[in-house]
Order: structure tokens, then sequence, then C-alpha cells
């Protein structure tokens, strides 16, 4: 473990109402919070640091603000769907210096319930790079992600038959989890996924991500403090990221991501390696976006992706713990993902999640993608046992 998070550990994790909530953005911030907190023994009267994205313009001091706090650290780096990996990181590295003592990393979005969510192109003045995809009529982001299952496709032998087994894995795991948008729906096959609407080919409906309301919160606190807590405190091992592009069309490889630096770098400071992690949390915006990663991270050789979810072995009861919620696929997705890795790993590790328990679970992978496949954070965690 870094020298960097010794000082830290998380002791509090809880999502919002997730779904079609009807509240708002901060709403559901404030209950994600107050949730997280509960469980931890603490009050909003113990925080010093807060840490949020998502809020147009100062998400932090927003939420701060609306949650009556006066923080003396306060964090807004956004990377898009990855940025609650890096948030949780530099929140336990500020604890380690001495910055803060107790602080909150949260995220709220009521996407589904504002109908925010857009798919058209638009020609951007602020994004230059648009001029090259927006008169094409790309649909904002599944185009640009079914490119990159084209291309992986193209140069791997990739099928979708195999890129629709991580959508099959996601709803069985989504089946034992009664928070998950998808709980009590019907198992799916891969002829389901098959079937349903082509939305940019080659990715199909039950390719692509739900659209959600939730939120979701971390504490993290000092270890001396954690001593005394609730939970079971787990602690920060390792952390990396890599930023490669912004506009897809500069993305230097479409069937590499920048999870390969990333993961890199958190597994040398954790002193850990891919083969020692029991539980893998990985961001699914689309089945694609797992794939990558898995191979980036070096669960799998590179191109090997679609050979390793074949078999199966990412369905509750296989070889590999993946996604153990139903990912961003069968679980939730209100705009960004990455802090639901944080909250499911950290529970994992704690021996909290029921029927989708993964038996003496000591370590666990989150890891984050932003933007277009631009940003990857890779956040090693384990249990304080």
């Amino acid at each position: 473990m870094s020298k960097a998070y010794a000082g830290a550990a998380i002791v509090g994790v809880a999502e919002s109402d997730l779904g079609v909530t009807n509240r708002s953005a901060l709403e559901l911030q404030a209950q994600a919070v107050s949730r997280a907190l509960e469980e931890a023994g603490l009050s909003l009267s113990d925080i010093d640091g807060l840490a949020s994205v998502g809020i147009p313009r100062f998400p932090a001091i927003q939420a701060a603000e609306y949650l009556g706090l006066h923080p003396t650290w306060s964090e807004s780096t956004f990377t898009g769907g990855s940025s609650f990996e890096v948030l949780t990181a530099r929140a336990a590295q500020a604890i380690t210096a001495g910055h803060a003592d107790t602080v909150v990393v949260v995220y709220g979005s009521n996407q589904r319930s504002a109908r925010s969510r857009a798919l058209g192109g638009v020609l951007d003045p602020l994004q230059p790079e648009s001029q090259f995809d927006a008169p094409y009529g790309a649909l904002n982001p599944v185009s640009f992600y079914a490119l990159a299952a084209a291309r992986h496709m193209h140069e791997y032998g990739t099928t979708s038959e195999q890129l629709a087994e991580i959508a099959v894995a996601a709803r069985e795991w989504a089946r034992l989890n009664p928070k998950a948008y998808r709980y009590g729906s019907d198992a799916l096959t891969v002829d389901d996924v098959l079937a349903s609407a082509p939305i940019s080919s080659p990715l199909h409906a039950l390719d692509c991500c739900l659209v959600t309301d939730g939120g979701g919160a971390v504490v993290l606190t000092s270890t001396a403090r954690a001593k005394d807590l609730r939970q079971k405190p787990v602690k920060v091992l390792g952390h990396g990221e890599r930023a490669t592009h912004h506009g897809f069309t500069q993305m230097p490889d479409l069937t590499s991501t920048g999870a390969v630096e990333s993961g890199r770098a958190a597994f040398a400071e954790s002193g850990l390696k891919p083969d020692a992690m029991d539980v893998v949390q990985v961001y699914d915006s689309f089945t694609i976006t797992a794939l990558l990663s898995l191979e980036a991270l070096g669960f799998c050789g590179r191109g090997e992706g679609g050979a390793f979810v074949a078999d199966g072995k990412l369905r509750p009861g296989g070889s590999f713990a993946f996604n153990t919620t139903g990912g961003g696929l069968s679980y939730t997705h209100p705009g960004m993902f990455g802090i639901f890795l944080i909250v499911e790993a950290v529970r994992q590790l704690r021996g909290q999640c029921g029927e989708r328990q993964i038996d003496g679970a000591e370590t666990a992978v989150c890891h984050g993608t932003g933007g277009i496949l631009s940003h990857n954070a890779t956040l090693i965690l384990g249990s304080d046992r």
C-alpha cells in the first residue's frame, strides 16, 4: 500500500433512492450522504472535507451549501464517470496529509426524471473536435462506442454473442440485488440481447447502460478515528489514472484504453497483481466498455476479451466475480456510474452483500471510465482485517 493513503480509511457508503425518483440531484446527494454517515456512526458536523462533481459550475460548493457544511477542503476534479475513483484517492491523500479529517465523496443525478439524456450530436464551439463527427449524425456517445466495438471485432474476431454475454451476466447479478433496477426482471439470454433493438451497429439496446436517477456517497476518515466507528474500515491500497484524448476522433487506438496505464500504476502502488483481486468492479456504460477494460487491466490478453467472457465466468457462481450489483447495464446508471463501483466493493470487502456476497473477499479493484473512453482511473481497495 502506498504511504500516500495509509492514514485514511473508508468508513461509510450508501446509495440514495434509485430508479425514477422525481427528486432533484441535490436531494439525491443529501439522501446518500445522510445514509452513509448514519451507517458509519458520524454526523454532518464531523465533515470537514467534501468532493463532488455533476452539478454545473461549482459542484462541491453547491453541495456543501445544500448540506449546511463549510468544508476546509474541497475537490471537484471532473473526469467523467471515472471522477469518483480519482476523488476517493484524492480524499485519502488529503486525510493522510492532514488537510482534512473526515471527507465525503458524493454524486447525484436525476437524469431519468428530468429526461436530460440526449443522443443527437451537435457542433459545439467549445469542443472544436466535434466538427469531425457532428456532420455525420453520430449518436453521442453510443455511436463512438459502437465504432470501438466494430474495430475490436474487425481486428480480433470478437462477436456480438460474446459482448452479449456481459449483459447476460449483469442481469443475473441484478436478479440477486434488491436495489437493482432490473431486480425481479426475467433472466436474459444472449439471443434476447441480439434481438433487442439495434441502436448503433453493432450495439443493441441491451448492450447499453440504463438511464436512471440516483446518487451515492463514500465517507473517509483517519485510520485512528475509523477504529472507533461502526463499520470495518476499508483501505485504499493503490490508485492510477490516465487521460488519452477528449474528442473520440483523437483516440490513439480504438481497441486499447488508458486503463493499461492506470491499472499498471494502481497495481504497482498496491503491491498486488490482477490475479490477486477477489472482486472486480468495472464501469460498463456499454458491453464493449467492460470488455476493453478487462483486457487493459490485465485480466486477459489484448484481443482475448471475447473468449474470456464467453464461457459464463462473469455470472454468479462463475470463476470471476465481476460487477456483482448488476452494473450500469442492469443495476443503475444515473449519468455517471463510478461511485457505485466503490460502494459495492466496500460492501463486498465487509461481507455485507447477502446472496451476491463473494466468500472471503479481501481485495477489490474499481475501474472507472470517463468521457468516451477518454479518461481511466483505477482504485485498489483492501479489507482492514
